[in-house]
């Protein structure tokens, strides 16, 4: 495992994982490395989620649940038109709606995506 492989998107069935010693290394670890797309986190320890949680501008974040419930249909949101990965999606006219960000926070008991 080298550094850049944190910087790699697979498309197969390959995880670039690292172990780290505590709830800071993974979030100065994701800061560094994450999309700001989908974050997860298996933890009992609700002060480590609430500190995950608040610490990560990502778009989406599991507790305890799979990350494959970032999904428009997953999410209550209807059918999935597109993903956008940057904060600011639009393009052209805009009004308040268009201005704004949503980030969710699904949390489950080690529930999956089937």
């Amino acid at each position: 495992m080298s550094d850049k492989d944190y910087d790699t998107e697979f498309l197969d069935l390959i995880l670039a994982v690292k172990v780290v010693e505590d709830i800071q290394e993974a979030i100065d670890h994701i800061h560094q490395y994450g999309s700001d797309h989908t974050e997860g986190i298996v933890s009992k320890d609700q002060q480590s989620i609430n500190m995950f949680i608040q610490s990560l501008d990502s778009s989406a974040i599991m507790v305890n649940a799979s990350t494959r419930f970032n999904d428009g249909g997953q999410l209550g949101l209807g059918a999935e038109i597109g993903i956008s990965t940057t904060k600011l999606h639009s393009f052209g006219p805009m009004g308040l709606r268009e201005l704004t960000t949503t980030k969710f926070v699904v949390t489950g008991d080690g529930h999956i995506r089937e």
